[in-house]
């Protein structure tokens, strides 16, 4: 059974950090060259994505469950995004973990853990670790093992996923690594628009204005 304890000794997460040879919170400016074949590289444990594979408009989304400018874009921007782009097939979105502290790797690991390859799945789960995100912040341990729960977890595979099986959490500490030194990212939330970095929270109007010229093009 998880405990408050091994949970919070899970949380510290350094077994993980080592075994993949990352120092895991600390951001470093990277200078190597952000190359489309670079961007597109999927991610260790697969992306999550929305929309045809084929869309004209790519945008990947690098974001940490515990930030809040991450928490506003996806409860005022994503769905207008969702509902003008992606669902009428003019945009892929793509959802990268960049978790900027241990509580946010841990809830993205459930997020992983629970979807599975079910990218619906996962960008529910996120959906409701971000409503949830002032709980996550202050009661973690309660947080996500009730979310998990509620996604049909028992405490024996919530355990699993954020304690005993460190896969997963390696993988998306990897990603990481790579985003910010290779893709020079170093804040959430950030973005790639078909291949350009927007950095931060950024308003719907400011994505279409990105959004339909490219879309003009193709």
């Amino acid at each position: 059974m998880i405990t408050r304890r091994t949970f919070n000794a899970a949380l510290a997460f350094t077994g993980a950090a080592v075994a993949a040879g990352l120092s895991p919170w600390k951001l470093i400016s990277a200078a190597a060259a952000q190359e489309p074949e670079a961007i597109a590289k999927p991610s260790t444990l697969g992306d999550m994505a929305l929309g045809p594979k084929d869309a004209p408009v790519t945008i990947i989304e690098y974001a940490s469950m515990t930030c809040p400018h991450c928490a506003a874009f996806e409860k005022e921007v994503f769905p207008q995004i969702k509902s003008a782009y992606i669902d009428t097939g003019k945009v892929k979105f793509i959802f990268r973990e960049f978790p900027l502290d241990q509580v946010a790797l841990a809830a993205s690991a459930l997020a992983r853990c629970v979807a599975k390859d079910d990218s619906n799945k996962y960008f529910a789960m996120i959906g409701i670790l971000f409503n949830q995100q002032a709980d996550l912040q202050t009661h973690a341990f309660e947080t996500i093992n009730r979310v998990g729960k509620q996604a049909g977890f028992s405490e024996k595979m919530i355990k699993a996923c954020v304690q005993d099986d460190l896969t997963v959490q390696k993988g998306i500490l990897a990603d990481r690594e790579y985003a910010n030194k290779t893709l020079k990212i170093d804040s959430t939330p950030s973005f790639f628009v078909n291949g350009k970095l927007v950095k931060g929270e950024t308003s719907f109007d400011s994505f279409k204005a990105m959004i339909d010229p490219l879309l003009k093009k193709s």
